[in-house]
């Protein structure tokens, strides 16, 4: 068995994407394409279906990554057990995150103390950041109301409130809290029913008897925003996804079950890996800063 050929198809693999794969492994596109050839021509079989923009697994190339993963999972750790003495001045981490206004204090810090390190910064819903931890494609995820499971290492690094987005000038404006029940029957723009935040705004609504006069649903926190500070209807969005946006103003609503725990996860094996490490300890640092300036 060639092991530069199986390298080349974890690397594909992980990243869905020859172009990804071939940065990751630092070599050309053609040599990763070679290399998944000659691999499925010898063995007469399909690792992937190719579409213009990625590359999705068979049957039999998902059962051959379930092997790879945590083989070269394994390479990993071994060559940062030979590396253990050196500093961390230069490599690359792969972050998934659901919200990148969560993330990014943590990519200054890790900027200020390893400035050598590149971040590759996955974004996507809650759905998909978990799943590309899951699957590899990413080493490092920031996870919103993260379930427990055996093969993740969960550090609890925020706490959200869920606000009511108006536009500055609107009667709600000035508020410094809301109350729940004052949402009843108001026009709102909120995301679509899968998102985390959505789906803890609903709960509360349901256990309130609050029925809100839903007019659009979203794909986007960003788009969220955008129609509630068009005056379009009141938005609801986390208190950490609303930047400096002056046109509008995001009002905390009160209600004990109206909050979303945020948490930086990796896989529990790798858990030690020396990056990995590094990223976690800053990530828990900057909690423990913030509840200190409290």
């Amino acid at each position: 068995m060639n092991l530069f050929q199986l390298r080349a198809f974890d690397a594909v693999a992980r990243e869905g994407s020859f172009t990804r794969a071939a940065g990751r492994l630092c070599v050309s596109q053609p040599a990763v394409t070679g290399h998944i050839k000659a691999l499925e021509e010898r063995y007469d079989l399909v690792l992937f279906r190719r579409t213009a923009r990625s590359a999705e697994l068979t049957p039999q190339g998902r059962a051959l990554a379930e092997l790879t993963g945590p083989l070269f999972g394994l390479v990993e750790q071994a060559e940062d057990l030979l590396e253990a003495n050196r500093t961390l001045v230069s490599g690359r981490v792969e972050i998934a995150v659901d919200s990148p206004h969560i993330v990014m204090p943590l990519l200054a810090r890790l900027r200020a103390r390893h400035p050598g390190i590149v971040v590759g910064l996955i974004l996507g819903n809650a759905a998909d950041t978990r799943e590309a931890l899951l699957s590899e494609r990413a080493s490092v995820a920031v996870l919103t109301e993260a379930e427990a499971h055996p093969d993740l290492h969960l550090a609890q690094i925020a706490v959200s409130r869920i606000c009511a987005v108006v536009p500055r000038g609107h009667p709600l404006a000035d508020r410094e809290t809301l109350d729940l029940a004052e949402l009843d029957g108001a026009a709102m723009v909120l995301r679509e029913p899968t998102s985390v935040t959505r789906r803890t705004f609903d709960r509360a609504c349901r256990a309130g008897g609050v029925a809100p006069a839903v007019l659009m649903e979203l794909d986007s926190r960003e788009a969220v925003i955008e129609a509630a500070a068009a005056g379009i209807g009141i938005g609801i969005v986390s208190s950490l996804e609303c930047g400096a946006d002056t046109r509008i103003a995001a009002i905390p609503i009160a209600g004990a079950d109206l909050s979303n725990r945020h948490a930086i996860a990796c896989l529990a094996r790798r858990r030690n890996l020396r990056l990995i490490r590094a990223v976690f300890e800053l990530a828990v640092f900057g909690l423990a800063t913030e509840e200190s300036a409290r």
